[in-house]
């Protein structure tokens, strides 16, 4: 058990930031879900969309310090080739 003011202090600011953490990543795994499931059903404009909307999330979770920037970018890179697959093979 912390035994210093400070020590108390990061304790609850530690609680309160895994909470705002967690639903962040967690709606970024949604829109990341959104992407896969468009990717699934064939529909490379669906997915194309998703991504859009997926980007702009994921690089705010970088810039909170979610996930680490190089993480996100191989993300968005996979999900990225796999669309231009989706769109050249269908």
């Amino acid at each position: 058990m912390a035994n210093h003011a400070s020590s108390k202090k990061r304790i609850r600011r530690n609680d309160r930031r895994e909470d705002i953490n967690g639903a962040r990543r967690g709606r970024i795994r949604t829109f990341i879900k959104k992407v896969e499931l468009a990717l699934l059903e064939g529909n490379a404009e669906n997915a194309q969309a998703a991504l859009k909307d997926a980007q702009p999330e994921m690089m705010r979770g970088v810039a909170k310090g979610i996930y680490h920037k190089n993480t996100v970018s191989r993300k968005i890179s996979r999900l990225s080739s796999r669309i231009q697959k989706l769109k050249v093979s269908g």
